[in-house]
């Protein structure tokens, strides 16, 4: 269940900080954060549209220094990666062919092509895949993927909602998750329960921002428990799954700054990309702007 006492104590002290200046909000100068965008796609229909090129130059333009990429197929994170290797941290998306975010792991061979596809580059974790319905037949492939992810130390990145997350730390505690969009629909006391529950539970906020900040522009209570119990284990993201996010890419980065920006700093550098340096073994800087 839901504790709100500790989570609650935690925002009444950093507000009562806020107050005496120890702790003031980042507020303007957030705009001067690197970030890392820890929800890329760059899908097939992007293709033609977006050159890999015109890619980094919106990275550069929102100060993006650096993202994670998974695409549909797995060739797009490859281009984009061979484009800007030191801008661009690979994983690997299950989707292929005919094989999509529905019935991906029911597909003939997906095994065999993750460990190829595994084996001939460099990713950095395996996701961002969906669990949209919970089949617990589908054990065997999970346990072939979760030991795949230890064996290279690796992430896996799941879009879905908790019971999936229990499940998968079920089969393995070890496995190490990023849990995409923070569970997307699950509201945000049942976030604070999941990842109070699995310590090293990692979440991008990918398509929350709208729900981080309330309508007045305030932090909403129950993601400023979240935020503040757990500073050290999220990451921003954008998720250009449809082209018409790319087309609003620069807006979509600012509205993260803009609920990092009533966060005090080391919260708001932690969030924005200090938590992916530490995750992904990279140094994020606005020094990578304008390079590839």
């Amino acid at each position: 269940m839901f504790k709100p006492i500790l989570p609650m104590l935690t925002v009444c002290l950093a507000t009562q900080a806020w107050a005496d200046g120890d702790h003031e909000p980042i507020g303007d100068a957030v705009k001067d954060l690197p970030i890392f965008d820890a929800h890329i796609h760059y899908k097939q229909p992007a293709w033609s549209e977006y050159s890999v090129a015109s890619v980094i130059e919106l990275m550069d333009k929102s100060g993006v220094a650096m993202g994670l990429v998974s695409s549909t197929p797995d060739e797009g994170t490859i281009m984009l990666w061979e484009y800007a290797p030191n801008r661009i941290v690979p994983e690997l998306r299950p989707y292929h062919g005919s094989a999509g975010s529905s019935n991906w792991a029911k597909a003939e061979g997906m095994a065999d092509y993750l460990e190829k596809r595994l084996n001939a580059y460099p990713h950095q974790g395996i996701g961002e895949f969906h669990i949209h319905r919970l089949d617990t037949s589908d054990a065997k492939l999970f346990r072939q993927i979760i030991k795949m992810a230890r064996s290279r130390d690796i992430y896996l990145h799941v879009h879905a909602g908790t019971e999936p997350i229990r499940w998968l730390k079920s089969l393995d505690p070890r496995v190490k998750i990023i849990w995409a969009h923070a569970g997307l629909g699950t509201p945000a006391p049942e976030v604070y329960d999941l990842m109070a529950e699995f310590p090293d539970l990692l979440a991008d906020t990918s398509l929350r921002e709208y729900d981080i900040l309330d309508r007045s522009g305030k932090l909403d209570l129950d993601w400023g428990k979240v935020i503040f119990a757990f500073p050290d284990r999220l990451m921003v993201g954008s998720d250009t799954w449809v082209n018409s996010q790319w087309d609003n890419y620069e807006a979509i980065i600012a509205s993260n700054r803009a609920w990092l920006s009533v966060l005090p700093r080391d919260i708001a550098e932690q969030i924005a990309y200090k938590n992916a340096e530490r995750v992904f073994g990279r140094t994020v800087s606005r020094s990578l702007l304008g390079t590839r």
